[in-house]
């Protein structure tokens, strides 16, 4: 272990990084997610009530939220490139000035005094360019030995923990006892201290000499951050796609009805708002201990390969018993299991693709899995919501044990290439 960081800290050390400076990249980089996850939360814990302020009805708000779905869709792989292209001090402060431009908006769209509709509309805008978490997956990928990836990937689940937690808690309290306005100022400032922490302390560059070397091959052309082309090969190298294909297919059952747990948690749980918070800070708990722990230890245990496959089987599980569950309690039980399937498939399929693409593209491969989300906030209202008025809860199990378990089958009889994982 020892060889392997030494060797990577040589590969490193053109940009200045030594083996001091790794850690406090990668300390710094988790402390950088938390903050923007905690803004993130702080702002969705209050857009109800200010498209509710601001006159809005459902379904206005449903399109809000679907622009900035698809800006986040199709602004992902376009980030990722240029984190590759431009390095991590520039990703990220790219970044937390898009995020910080989304709250100076959404700041003025609490003032009466400013058409608040359009501006709620325009704020949306920037957040093709919000993608701490992609940029905070690059480096800790870049700065990682293979072998140590799962583990170092699954511990910003502590931040993702961190940010449902206080970022809802944050913004329902200063929103109550100081204005709705309060929350998004809070969160601007934040995010332009980021963006002040970003451009002064991160690497210009997390990238080892071999990736930059291979990045500027004499005579090759500089390719353009908007290169579409470039961007959907790397799904076409060896391996890729079946990975990819099993974390979407996998992921957007689950993800459908994640997007509609906050009507189901009124119509389906008869759950009050506060009631509702408190569901979703077992869930970022659970999160926290689950990523940030439990998948590290795991993942120094078995190999990536069976953990993906348990994670699909624990879907499956889990899918057939939302079938059957009648209550909230019933989801509670059921909620560990869900969350470990969700971290597990995320963290092994991003470990996995980042290892078969090469170390100059590994921002653009984890652009394009970040994209998976949106897609699936894109699409989940109106599919999510069709289901549910059409079959009721159960659907959703019915459907996530289906998908899962014909997926299941499928990586039992075509396991995939040894390069994706060794011990698969």
């Amino acid at each position: 272990m020892r060889e392997v960081r030494a060797s990577r800290g040589q590969d490193q050390s053109p940009s200045g990084i030594g083996t001091l400076g790794l850690s406090w990249a990668m300390l710094l980089t988790y402390v950088l997610a938390a903050l923007e996850l905690t803004c993130l939360f702080m702002q969705l814990s209050i857009m109800p009530y200010l498209s509710r302020r601001l006159g809005m009805d459902s379904v206005a708000f449903g399109y809000q939220q679907t622009i900035f779905g698809v800006l986040q869709l199709l602004g992902g792989p376009v980030f990722g490139r240029f984190a590759d292209q431009r390095g991590a001090r520039a990703a990220f402060t790219l970044s937390f000035l898009a995020s910080s431009a989304l709250y100076l908006l959404l700041a003025a769209a609490c003032n009466p005094a400013l058409p608040g509709v359009a501006l709620l509309f325009a704020s949306r805008l920037p957040g093709a360019l919000m993608h701490t978490l992609p940029a905070a997956q690059m480096v800790i990928t870049d700065l990682s030995a293979p072998e140590e990836r799962p583990a170092a990937l699954g511990r910003l689940g502590l931040c993702f923990g961190v940010g449902i937690i206080f970022g809802s808690l944050l913004g329902g309290t200063l929103s109550s006892t100081c204005g709705i306005q309060c929350p998004v100022i809070v969160a601007l400032v934040i995010s332009l201290l980021g963006a002040i922490l970003s451009f002064t302390c991160i690497p210009t560059s997390t990238k080892g000499a071999s990736a930059r070397a291979q990045a500027a091959l004499p005579g090759k052309p500089k390719a353009s951050v908007f290169d579409l082309k470039a961007i959907t090969c790397l799904l076409l190298q060896p391996g890729v796609l079946p990975v990819f294909l099993v974390k979407v297919i996998c992921g957007f059952p689950s993800g459908l009805f994640m997007v509609m747990l906050s009507l189901i948690s009124m119509d389906f749980f008869q759950l009050e708002a506060a009631q509702a918070g408190y569901l979703m800070s077992f869930f970022g708990v659970l999160q926290m201990v689950i990523q940030g722990l439990v998948i590290g230890w795991l993942s120094s245990r078995f190999s990536e390969g069976a953990l993906l496959r348990a994670s699909v089987l624990v879907f499956s599980v889990v899918g057939l018993a939302m079938a059957l569950m009648a209550n909230v309690f019933h989801f509670c039980l059921l909620m560990p299991g869900l969350v470990f399937s969700l971290c597990a498939l995320n963290v092994v399929t991003d470990s996995m693709l980042t290892k078969a693409v090469s170390a100059s593209d590994t921002g653009t491969m984890l652009g394009l899995c970040a994209s998976v989300q949106p897609l699936t906030r894109t699409l989940g209202p109106t599919l999510g919501g069709l289901l549910y008025h059409s079959f009721g809860v159960p659907v959703f199990g019915h459907v996530q044990f289906a998908v899962n378990f014909l997926v299941l089958l499928v990586l039992w009889r075509q396991p995939m290439p040894p390069k994706m994982d060794k011990a698969w």
